[in-house]
């Protein structure tokens, strides 16, 4: 008789595949979204206390610009290594790494005197940001099953809005409340750190990475408890399918196939995407609380606004994540990219706080359905050996223009406004959804696991 041999990585995606959603995917889903939430708490903490600044340290419009700049600086260069360090080391060991050094930074940040400490801090703060969001997307999708990935990954950046909510409720109640309400902000901001410590030994490594790797016995194991967890009854192997040979093996390689001939249009269109996206979304939401404060709204009164419309994040994601596995990646990325479009030159021609609050919760219920999308769109589009890689470096290229919406913001207000400001951000948003249409859709199928 023959014997049981170890499966092939082509069975191991398959079993991965053929799952019901098991508390093992509730678990992991949990956990890194909990890093996702603590990620987004951070970018959406330094809005409100940049109008906290501005007022107690006079800063000028250049210099809170900088603050928030230098931070996506960090996320551009974070997100390039990190993918390239994911596909060689690894998701969970990176995922864990990203969290452990923004979580120090961001709690040490709450010591400084001056700008220029702040500045330096922030840049590390960006270095582990931008490089744990495209992990961990690239992570859970790697697990999910393929008739619920992209759904379970909206899910997951659906945790961003719980952080960016958490913000908001600390930046209504705890900034304003003393002089060094920003300080303490700034130290809840660690808990990072020390949820780096249960995603390290807690959350089990990705099984299509570690088969990649050829360490085929370590991915059996974890597929086979997410089977027992499931109640289902694998019969033994006896033969070795054919190998699937890895797209490519260094990092070289990886670089070189993201714009090889399978893959350049739907890079080109992904790049243009996030550069777009990142641009609209981050001008908008890290200037909304000073541009209301500048509209005549007091700073409680401002952040309690900003409260109302960050609330709207969650039935945006709720209704993508249905949407993403009815209408497909596509057409959901582009429609909510449109409604996006809209909402901005909404937000941007109104004058009266009805009109605001209801253009700017449209303004977050679109575009942060959008960023699920998009999340769930950019891992798959791309083989398992460089699939950390093209998601990190499609992240990391769409942060230049994160870097460039705070600093653009103060010139675009002078010569044109608020209303020029965000019929601008709506251009943006209407070219990425254009752009949307050059990605593939590979809403249930297989990952692609060369």
């Amino acid at each position: 008789m023959a014997q049981p041999v170890l499966p092939s990585r082509e069975s191991l995606a398959g079993r991965l595949d053929d799952l019901p959603f098991t508390r093992r995917h509730l678990r992991l889903l949990t956990g890194s979204g909990v890093g996702w939430a603590l990620d987004a708490m951070d970018v959406g903490l330094i809005s409100f206390i940049l109008a906290a600044l501005t007022q107690q340290w006079g800063l000028t419009k250049t210099d809170a610009g900088w603050v928030a700049s230098v931070g996506f600086i960090g996320m551009a260069l974070g997100a390039t290594l990190g993918g390239l360090l994911a596909d060689r080391f690894g998701r969970r060991q990176v995922f864990a790494l990203t969290l452990l050094v923004y979580g120090v930074a961001t709690g040490a940040s709450a010591l400084v005197g001056g700008l220029a400490a702040l500045l330096v801090l922030r840049f590390l703060v960006g270095l582990g940001l931008g490089a744990e969001l495209p992990v961990a997307s690239t992570y859970v999708s790697e697990f999910a099953p393929a008739r619920i990935r992209g759904r379970l990954i909206v899910f997951l950046e659906a945790f961003w809005a719980l952080g960016w909510t958490a913000a908001a409720v600390i930046g209504y109640v705890v900034i304003p409340a003393s002089e060094n309400g920003w300080r303490w902000a700034f130290a809840l901001g660690a808990i990072p750190a020390i949820y780096a410590l249960v995603v390290r030994w807690g959350l089990p490594e990705s099984p299509r990475w570690l088969a990649s790797k050829g360490r085929i016995a370590e991915a059996d194991r974890i597929v086979s408890a997410f089977e027992v967890d499931a109640e289902i009854e694998r019969t033994p192997a006896i033969r070795k399918e054919p190998a699937t040979q890895p797209i490519a093996v260094t990092v070289r390689a990886r670089l070189s196939a993201l714009w090889g001939t399978e893959f350049r249009v739907r890079t080109a269109c992904l790049w243009l995407v996030w550069l777009c996206v990142n641009f609209a979304y981050y001008g908008a939401f890290i200037w909304i609380p000073s541009i209301l404060v500048d509209a005549g709204f007091d700073l409680v009164r401002s952040f309690g606004f900003t409260l109302i419309i960050t609330l709207a994040q969650l039935p945006g994601y709720a209704v993508a994540a249905w949407l993403i596995e009815v209408w497909g990646r596509r057409i959901t990325l582009s429609v909510f990219l449109v409604g996006s479009a809209a909402s901005a030159v909404f937000f941007g021609t109104s004058t009266t706080e009805v009109a605001i609050i209801a253009s700017g919760t449209a303004l977050s219920f679109f575009n942060l359905g959008a960023w699920g999308a998009l999340y769930a769109v950019t891992p798959e589009i791309y083989p398992t050996s460089l699939r950390g890689t093209g998601a990190g470096w499609a992240a990391g290229i769409g942060r230049l223009a994160s870097i460039a919406a705070p600093l653009a913001v103060p010139v675009l207000l002078v010569s044109g406004g608020v209303p020029t400001l965000f019929v601008v951000f709506g251009a943006c948003f209407v070219i990425a959804a254009a752009a949307a249409w050059g990605l593939a859709d590979r809403g249930g199928v297989a990952l692609d696991d060369r």
